[in-house]
């Protein structure tokens, strides 16, 4: 990938960083469905997206899922970025939702390049606040709202983050990543489509009025 490409993924970083990091940078591509990280792994590279949707979610010790938020193209993974500077093992998942491209760099450059460009330590910084405000935004659905608004919540993250109106979505995954059961998703779903706001035609739904249920 040219430096070109780079600088327009990462816009707010500086000529000589980009350099850099097409030098060390290492691309790797992944196919839907793929783990990146995985809990208890031992991080010693940060991710940075190039392409495709990359989820983030806990999982527990049943292999249920529960969703927390995507990264897109632009994005650098809080996760791997901590844990890399703090020689940390991960305590969540990171799974293609998508084919994606994603962009390893290595441990001793993560904790250089805070102090030898002050774009890469702003970068850090704006990836931390990012990820907790969505962070913040899940918890908030999750103590404060219905399941119902759940799961319009949910429907509206992919619909932008997947820039589509149509998706093709498994209810049993659905319930897991909202600790859900498949049947209360079924009936959200069947009532959401009652009312017009969706369309469900086998395993895809067409979003048709979020909004309307907001």
């Amino acid at each position: 990938m040219t430096e070109k490409e780079f600088a327009k993924y990462f816009p707010s970083l500086e000529k000589g960083l980009i350099e850099e990091l097409s030098k060390v940078g290492e691309v790797k591509t992944l196919a839907a469905g793929e783990v990146l990280i995985r809990t208890g792994q031992n991080i010693r590279s940060a991710m940075l997206v190039l392409g495709g949707l990359i989820k983030i979610y806990r999982e527990d010790d049943q292999g249920n899922e529960f969703f927390i938020y995507h990264l897109d193209a632009g994005k650098a993974c809080a996760i791997s970025l901590v844990c890399a500077l703090g020689k940390e093992t991960s305590g969540l998942m990171a799974k293609a939702v998508t084919d994606a491209t994603v962009l390893s760099i290595p441990l001793h450059k993560v904790d250089e390049w805070m102090g030898k460009y002050k774009s890469w330590a702003q970068f850090a910084v704006s990836t931390y606040r990012e990820r907790f405000d969505e962070l913040l935004q899940t918890i908030d659905h999750i103590a404060f709202r219905n399941m119902d608004e759940r799961l319009v919540f949910y429907l509206k993250r992919h619909q932008e983050k997947l820039n589509t109106n149509v998706l093709t979505l498994s209810y049993t995954q659905v319930a897991q990543e909202l600790n859900s059961s498949r049947e209360v998703i079924s009936r959200l779903m069947k009532k959401l489509s009652e009312r017009g706001i969706v369309k469900i035609q086998g395993s895809q739904v067409e979003l048709v009025n979020l909004d309307k249920a907001l």
